[in-house]
This record gives C-alpha cells, structure tokens and sequence, in this order.
C-alpha cells in the first residue's frame, strides 16, 4: 500500500542496496544474479538474502581455482570426489559462497577462500565456517538450486526460519 514515489532505498555499508522499512515495519532484501541466458531473483521481507546462479561449462584452469578460492578444507572435500563430479561440486560452491557474501552485503570484498561451505553432492547446502567470526556461520542458511539443466544456483538468507518458493517466468 506504497506509492512508487514514497519508496526509500538504502546503500549499506558495503554498497548493497536495500528497501528501507516502513515505520513498524520489516525491510525488503533483494537480490539478482543471471548466467548465459537465465536469471534468478530473490525478495524476502525482514531478511537479507542473496542469489547467484552458474550455467556449467568446462574451466581449463579449475584447479588453480579451486586452490585460489576455496577452503582448506573445501580443496581435500573437492579432490576426495570423483573426476566427473569435480566440475559440478566446484559450481556448487561458488554458487553458495557468492550467494553468501552477496546476502550479508560484503561481496566479494569478504576473500572467498575465508568461507566455507559444503559441496558434496550427497550433502544438503549449509555455510560451514566464516573465518574470524565463530558464530556467524549459524546465523545464515543456504538452500541449493537446479533452475534449469546445465545450471546450478544458490540462495542465501538470514537465519533458518523461512519458507522457499520459486516461480518461473518464460516471455
């Protein structure tokens, strides 16, 4: 019950943009992320939420990636899989750590090699560690996304206490 022209947006800290709450109200977290062809929204009220979406292609330099990007502990879960599941559990993490520093508004300016998150495939998505701050790995939840064949997303929101639904628009 707004007018478009009585709509207030926020830059936070860290350059994210954000719907500014009515009085006695709950904000509006936003986010988008789009990959060959295909994009994802994300809206959530009272919460921050953050979306990334990869279409899966071969990286000729997807080693050097892994050891540049991931955890310690996210380079020996990755090298434990099998060949032919390495490429996908590398999107899925990528997806999940973007996801992340995109919903608590630091970006990529947080080193994505200081989180960690699962990647297995036989694993549900979780945000395992943030390195230098012991708790808030448990404030955050991570839900996986298969949008469509060949692509796989992320979704990032404050706490655990919500409910997931997705649309899809074709035009």
């Amino acid at each position: 019950d707004t007018s478009p022209e009585e709509l207030r947006f926020f830059y936070g800290s860290h350059g994210k943009l954000c719907l500014a709450a009515e009085p006695g109200g709950l904000g509006l977290g936003f986010n988008v992320s789009h990959s060959s062809g295909l994009g994802l929204y994300a809206v959530a009220r009272g919460r921050q939420v953050g979306i990334d979406l990869e279409h899966i292609h071969p990286i000729p330099e997807l080693q050097h990636l892994v050891k540049r990007y991931f955890s310690s502990e996210e380079q020996a879960d990755f090298r434990a899989l099998p060949s032919d599941k390495q490429l996908e559990a590398f999107f899925r993490c990528w997806t999940r750590k973007e996801a992340f520093t995109k919903a608590n508004g630091e970006g990529l300016s947080l080193a994505l090699d200081r989180l960690e998150v699962s990647l297995d495939p036989d694993e549900p998505a979780r945000l395992l560690r943030v390195e230098g701050d012991a708790r808030e790995a448990s404030r955050w939840s991570l839900r996986e996304l298969w949008p469509a064949h060949g692509y796989v997303g992320a979704l990032a929101a404050e706490g655990c206490d919500f409910h997931l639904s997705c649309w899809r628009w074709t035009g």
